[in-house]
């Protein structure tokens, strides 16, 4: 191996020499150079080199060639100031980019199968420009003929860097054979025929022979449209009759156009069925192949545009997506703000038809949310606004629709959680607490009875009409959210109800008698659920709130009352680990021993744990002596089945 190497580092000889001649640099650099070549081409000659070891060679080598190019530059500036000559090339301006180009292939023979590592090298190429690029593009085609990023960037290359799109094309052909179900194909085969197309427009524009563009900006053609359709509003300045005969040569002109115009609708046309027959079955791809159109200034723009609508209603008709999409693409809510009221309420209308139509033909609560959804980004465009009440404009008329859509789910019996929870909410938005009180118990009350998310957002709206009229409650008001908390909490998994439980334990901390029967009642939920092993532990929660109002000693009791259930769950014994811990801390003689009984416990349960037994073996190291933090690491290495990532942690 060491001969190997040195024979690399000899035929660099006249490269450095080169360097050093030059001035470009020094001795030491020189010299600071092979050391690190030298180490990574050891790396390199290993039995399993590592990717990385090849990138870092590949970066140091890049950063390498790009302070000799600097360097280089400032030293023939100082020549030109001397009346000299520019430095001719020599054999150090090419020797980094081939040395570069050498490691990648290295990598890539050992790496065939990285198809980021080939991305890489290809891009490496187009950048330098060293002519290896249809030999790069030839190799990994050979290996990743499935990749459809591959036949893309190849007939991208081909198009852009060479102008050769009859290569580009072929490319995309082969590709589209050998990958028929790739969208991203068929969609950039399109583009670039019709960008192809439409430079041919640009140049006959420039020669003089054709006149306009083949694209079309679509938010122009709704505004023209508006304009048309209300244009005795405007007067001209210069209107003036004309009555000449026909004028020959715009209409020669007007011939030209529409010829490349029904030509690009030809190639529209063609690839549109082939992608059609090849994914029947993709939305996305009819979708994407819409927008492209619209972007287009073709001949038989509207009958194009009707018949793919028609594909797409006839094979997607009971897809929710496709009509929220044609909804939306009626109305562009994104832009209702910025979009005046004349044009807005039509486009609006529209797409009400849209969605009324869709629930017709798809009636579920997906249909129906995605209509909510849609009406709410027209009646409260700014998201997260929670008050909508002094809403004004068109965005007004639509409240009304929309909570009679809301009914509407509900009397078909297509109301679902999320709706729900959005129908109240709308009410709480339009400042209407008590009649989104009333509603938030009716629907608790029926088919969303354990709904957890509903349940919330009851409990919070009871919250504030308790503590509207007055910030303390009557012991009545008490007692009727306790009686209305208990049934959900107790049938409710413990694990869903982490918010619920939260908001009860906060409400309830200063009030003891209801607090202790939120503590049987969890005591009873975790007997039959079990605790946590990880995130939310509601045993933990309450010990915490416990402490901060009982003191050490109640904590201590319910802690052990939790420890004693089947199940605890890890996640309370690190709760209670790190408090007997903090109590070590600050001078509690017992904390320590009730710590350790702690880690004891849960590695009856947890013995396999690695993590718990670093954190044992840390705080032995820290707090306790070093013969039992030598006892626990011995203890971990014997009875651990895998014991290597506990002695990887950089701290044992």
């Amino acid at each position: 191996m060491a001969d190997v190497v040195q024979y690399k580092l000899e035929r660099m000889l006249d490269e450095l020499d080169d360097l050093e001649q030059r001035g470009i640099f020094s001795r030491r650099e020189i010299a600071e150079i092979v050391k690190q070549r030298r180490k990574f081409e050891y790396r390199l000659k290993r039995p399993c080199p590592l990717k990385q070891d090849f990138l870092a060679y590949v970066d140091y080598e890049t950063q390498l060639d790009a302070l000799r190019r600097l360097r280089k530059k400032s030293a023939a500036r100082e020549l030109t100031k001397q009346g000299n000559k520019n430095l001719k090339k020599s054999k150090s301006d090419f020797a980094g980019v081939m040395r570069i180009m050498d490691i990648y292939e290295l990598a890539l023979k050992r790496y065939k199968g990285d198809i980021d590592l080939w991305f890489r090298y290809l891009e490496f190429c187009r950048q330098r420009k060293h002519g290896r690029m249809k030999k790069a593009l030839a190799k990994v085609i050979r290996f990743h003929p499935k990749v459809p990023g591959v036949w893309i960037y190849a007939a991208a290359w081909e198009f852009d860097h060479n102008l050769n799109v009859a290569a580009a094309r072929a490319l995309m052909q082969e590709g589209l054979r050998v990958c028929p179900t790739s969208e991203d194909l068929w969609v950039e085969y399109l583009r670039m025929e019709l960008t192809y197309l439409n430079k041919l427009k640009a140049r006959k524009v420039a020669l003089g022979e054709d006149e306009g563009t083949l694209t079309r900006n679509p938010r122009t053609a709704d505004e023209k449209q508006w304009r048309d359709e209300n244009k005795e509003l405007f007067m001209s300045l210069n209107e003036k009759e004309s009555n000449d005969g026909p004028n020959v040569d715009s209409d020669e002109s007007k011939k030209k156009q529409d010829l490349l115009a029904e030509h690009g609708m030809n190639i529209f046309r063609t690839v549109y069925s082939g992608a059609v027959e090849a994914v029947p079955s993709s939305l996305s791809l009819r979708k994407r192949f819409f927008e492209i159109l619209e972007g287009l200034n073709l001949s038989h723009y509207e009958d194009m545009c009707e018949e793919i609508l028609n594909d797409m209603k006839r094979d997607f008709s009971t897809e929710p997506e496709f009509w929220d999409w044609l909804a939306r693409h009626e109305c562009d809510v994104e832009n209702v703000k910025e979009t005046s009221e004349e044009i807005i309420v039509p486009q609006v209308q529209k797409a009400i038809k849209v969605y009324e139509e869709a629930l017709k033909s798809v009636p579920s609560g997906t249909m129906f949310s995605l209509y909510v959804n849609f009406l709410m980004g027209i009646v409260a465009p700014t998201e997260g606004e929670t008050n909508i009440s002094g809403s004004s404009g068109h965005a007004v008329n639509y409240i009304s629709h929309l909570l009679s859509i809301y009914e509407k789910a509900e009397s078909m019996g297509y109301i679902t959680e999320d709706l729900a929870c959005k129908h109240v909410s709308l009410h709480l938005q339009l400042r209407q607490l008590d009649e989104a009180r009333k509603l938030a118990a009716k629907l608790c009350s029926g088919k969303l009875a354990e709904s957890v998310k509903l349940w919330e957002l009851r409990i919070t709206i009871e919250i504030r009409c308790i503590t509207r009229s007055s910030s303390s409650a009557s012991d009545t008001d008490l007692l009727s959210l306790f009686e209305l908390l208990r049934p959900i909490l107790t049938k409710v998994h413990v694990s869903k109800s982490e918010n619920l439980w939260l908001k009860a334990l906060k409400f309830f901390a200063n009030q003891r008698q209801h607090f202790d029967k939120l503590v049987e009642i969890s005591v009873v939920s975790l007997a039959r659920d079990g605790g946590s092993e990880n995130g939310f532990s509601l045993s933990s929660a309450i010990i915490s709130f416990i402490l901060q109002k009982d003191g050490v000693q109640q904590a201590r009791d319910i802690y052990k009352r939790f420890l004693a259930l089947p199940h605890p769950g890890l996640a309370v014994y690190r709760k209670c680990i790190d408090l007997e811990i903090n109590f070590a801390s600050i001078g509690d003689k017992n904390g320590l021993i009730n710590a350790r009984k702690l880690y004891e416990s849960a590695l009856a349960t947890y013995d396999q744990n690695v993590s718990l037994w670093q954190d044992y073996y840390r705080m032995e190291t820290k707090m306790g002596t070093s013969e039992k933090a030598t006892a626990v690491y011995w203890r971990a290495r014997r009875i651990l089945k895998d014991a290597s990532e506990f002695v990887a942690s950089p701290d044992l």
